[in-house]
């Protein structure tokens, strides 16, 4: 695939006029490669806003009609979702902040325009958890992971409850007591996060993140998370919530102080350097001269850059050459290595490669 083919999805996702423009080939790429990225229901969305129907090709507008049904019955299959949730919690009287996707959807952000969803997020106090899962296995959720070990790698080690299911509908539930492990390099204090967390118009119980906490959540799931397939849409995500809340009084003003705050400058660096380079970004140059505090040494940038902006061009996710796959298990050993200490990593990959060898010989 041509250099110009992989560029054609970031510029319809910075320009999304172009997509009036385009033959028929080139929609087949920007397809493909949207499909790929979980980006077609947003192109879909976006053609729709500047009203391009007229000027699209009916193959095409065809697959955006598909991709935007989708998207909408995401969303309505979530925010039902989010209904059986509050109702489940609604007796404990602890605080439930919805994150990623679904606090964008139940707070009407552009981040959730055209958005899939895979799952729900909730944050809690870590002292709730106990009564939260009781009341959610009440409820009909059950865990995904059954092996001693799993549970105790989410309950001993990481940021959440081991994921739960629920037995009728089958939908997944996340629920965090952190943004990030709690073996983690990078450890944000929950409690400022409850606490500055904003209820939700018309909700009773559910609240979202403060904007400048969404946005340092959104950075460190993209660039502290080995899991890299959605990294482009995670990217969007990014764009999409600096563009929505520059507008709101003081939001430039304490992003960066309070990602120091929160011991997230380096994420936020990460963020506002590859929104802007991959997407375009309008960030103020104060900010970004606030936010190189968490600039990484010159050797370890170059490398990020290599290896992020190469999973950030679409034509690279889910490929197979050389350099993808290298840089794919790069960014995957790098978030394991923040994630956890040396022996606790080296025991965990260890354990998990005699569980696949143990599956594979089954």
């Amino acid at each position: 695939m041509s250099g110009e083919n992989r560029a054609l999805l970031l510029e319809a996702l910075r320009d999304p006029a172009i997509l009036g423009e385009l033959d028929l080939k080139q929609w087949e790429t920007l397809i493909r490669e949207a499909r790929r990225n979980n980006l077609l229901p947003r192109l879909a969305f976006d053609a729709d806003a500047l009203h391009l129907e007229s000027r699209i090709p009916e193959q095409p507008r065809e697959h955006l009609k598909a991709a935007r049904a989708q998207a909408i019955a995401h969303a309505v299959a979530v925010k039902r979702e989010v209904r059986f949730i509050d109702r489940a919690l609604s007796t404990l009287g602890v605080p439930v902040v919805l994150l990623k996707g679904a606090a964008y959807l139940m707070g009407d952000l552009a981040a959730a325009r055209g958005r899939l969803f895979s799952d729900v997020d909730i944050l809690v106090p870590r002292s709730a958890l106990a009564e939260v899962e009781s009341a959610l296995m009440l409820n009909g959720w059950t865990s995904l992971k059954t092996t001693p070990y799993d549970q105790r790698y989410y309950r001993e080690w990481m940021h959440e409850l081991p994921p739960l299911r629920h037995h009728t509908r089958q939908t997944v539930l996340d629920v965090h007591h952190a943004i990030l492990p709690t073996t983690a390099r990078l450890r944000p204090d929950s409690a400022k996060l409850l606490a500055a967390s904003r209820p939700i118009p018309g909700e009773a119980r559910l609240r979202v993140l403060a904007p400048v906490d969404m946005v340092l959540h959104s950075a460190t799931h993209l660039f502290c998370n080995e899991d890299v397939g959605n990294s482009l849409r995670d990217l969007v995500d990014q764009d999409s919530l600096l563009r929505g809340f520059a507008g709101e009084e003081g939001f430039w003003a304490t992003l960066a102080g309070r990602a120091t705050e929160l011991g997230l400058a380096r994420p936020l660096f990460y963020g506002l350097r590859y929104a802007r380079v991959v997407l375009a970004t309008p960030v103020p140059a104060s900010v970004l001269r606030a936010a190189e505090r968490g600039r990484p040494p010159s050797l370890s940038l170059r490398l990020m850059d290599a290896a992020f902006l190469r999973m950030l061009r679409p034509g690279q996710l889910g490929q197979g050459s050389g350099a993808a796959s290298l840089a794919r298990g790069s960014l995957y050993l790098r978030a394991h290595w923040l994630r956890m200490p040396p022996l606790l990593l080296a025991y965990h990959l260890i354990t998990k490669a005699l569980r696949q060898e143990q599956a594979a010989v089954r």
